[in-house]
């Protein structure tokens, strides 16, 4: 699909008065969370759908979102990689717009669109001007029944969506390291496989699996539309009572997704690959979203690697030189969620001695408190990345989004700032105790090929 759209950035701005610069600022005391709080409007038609507005006329623009809670969680082995795959059919058309139709109607009325696969819901979104709120309500209702599946474009779409795994995984080796790390995670749990599916899945699917698909999770009742920008919540009203209202809703199907086991001992992964250098990832599995302990979790990864004062920087990169680059991230999806620090290793180091240097930072954050500097320091910047997502219509529109589908409740969003704030240094230590211990991890190592180092050799 096309690349994500920035275009609306700085645009419809938030009064933050107090928080818009917090790398400067050390008063915790103040309710962070009611100064980036706006109002929204929630109604729920008959059938299920559930409709979000936020009313915002700073600039003639709108965001429209529609989201439905279906991602690769459900799916199941010899289907993997049907959810995203159908992202890219909702794009094929109907009988009365066709595919060229719904592309050109957009651009041609100042809009961009796109759309996303993860784990556990699938996105679609629209940012046009707001006069043309009516179109992109008829539109994206009429794709939500009326999809064409024509055996031609689905096989057409099917060498894309191939074409978009060797690109994103077999041919990149962050891609290829992450697709193992949740193989080695998850043992039981769907996040064991990859959102993209594999080949093998991609090739298999058929027709009838995606009609199948269609009218099993594309209903009204397992969407919700979530509209920020120039237009009032009664218009909304009023447009949904008469494009959505008359889709029935579906029954559903119950899902039941087995826990993932206690992880007993570490497991190791070694990869062979056409690369210069070694990389390597260490994951832990952690929580899942809105679980108390993401709050310290995202703020221990900022410690350990957000920018060249960072933990892992100053170690690996400045001081001991042995990494050329390294990174942490703590990814919370609906159910649980990974820790996991990767690096890419210089060419003439023991990729062990690395591996070791990261476990020993891991040692200290177990067994010793971090400095108040420090934390207060995670907290300026996770503040200030929350604050700055919530400057422009479509990043609002997603939060809510994200937070409604994950929650049923987007308010839960106007606390997080509050529950970072009052994140301990007790309480660092506490999850990194907790989570990332040596027998919950899983190392993925990734090595130059024979013909690669055999290369290299040659060459000098």
């Amino acid at each position: 699909m096309k690349s994500f759209f920035l275009l609306l950035l700085l645009l419809s701005q938030l009064a933050f008065a107090n928080i818009t610069d917090t790398t400067n600022t050390t008063n915790t005391n103040s309710d962070y969370a009611k100064q980036v709080q706006f109002p929204v409007t929630k109604f729920k038609l008959d059938n299920g759908l559930e409709i979000l507005v936020h009313e915002d006329f700073t600039t003639p623009l709108v965001s429209f979102n529609q989201w439905y809670r279906v991602g690769s969680r459900n799916e199941k082995p010899g289907m993997t990689g049907i959810a995203h795959f159908f992202e890219h059919l909702m794009f094929k058309g109907t009988p009365q717009f066709s595919s060229d139709d719904f592309e050109n109607l957009i651009q041609s009325n100042g809009g961009t669109n796109n759309a996303f696969t993860t784990y556990d819901y699938t996105g679609y979104y629209v940012d046009l001007p707001a006069s043309k709120i009516d179109l992109i309500f008829k539109i994206e209702s009429d794709r939500m029944v009326n999809l064409i599946f024509n055996p031609v474009s689905i096989q057409s779409e099917r060498e894309v969506v191939k074409e978009e795994r060797r690109f994103r995984t077999e041919n990149s080796v962050f891609g290829y390291m992450n697709e193992a790390t949740f193989a080695s995670v998850f043992k039981v749990h769907p996040y064991r496989w990859p959102v993209i599916g594999s080949m093998k899945d991609l090739n298999a699917v058929t027709l009838d699996q995606f009609k199948d698909f269609y009218r099993t999770y594309y209903a009204p009742n397992n969407s919700i539309v979530v509209i920020v920008g120039a237009v009032s919540a009664k218009k909304v009203k009023e447009l949904a009572d008469k494009y959505y209202a008359p889709i029935p809703s579906q029954k559903l199907p119950e899902l039941n997704i087995p826990p993932e086991p206690e992880q007993k001992g570490q497991r190791v992964v070694t990869l062979r690959k056409d690369v210069q250098n070694p990389y390597f990832a260490i994951s832990y599995k952690t929580v899942g979203a809105g679980h108390k302990d993401q709050y310290a979790l995202d703020l221990l990864s900022n410690i350990l690697s957000e920018g060249t004062s960072s933990r892992l920087y100053k170690r690996l990169v400045y001081n001991e030189q042995l990494v050329s680059s390294i990174n942490s991230y703590d990814y919370t999806p609906k159910d649980a969620g990974i820790f996991t620090v990767n690096a890419t290793v210089k060419s003439d180091v023991d990729l062990n001695k690395a591996i070791k240097s990261v476990y020993s930072e891991l040692y200290n954050l177990r067994n010793k408190t971090v400095t108040a500097d420090e934390l207060q320091k995670a907290k300026n910047q996770v503040i200030k990345s929350y604050v700055d997502s919530l400057k422009t219509i479509s990043g609002k529109a997603r939060a809510l989004a994200t937070n409604q589908i994950l929650f049923g409740n987007y308010e839960v969003m106007f606390e997080d700032i509050n529950k970072y704030l009052a994140v301990t240094e007790e309480d660092i230590q506490r999850v990194a105790n907790t989570y990332l211990q040596p027998q919950r991890r899983s190392l993925i190592k990734v090595l130059p090929s024979v013909h690669t180092r055999k290369t290299a050799k040659n060459s000098q």
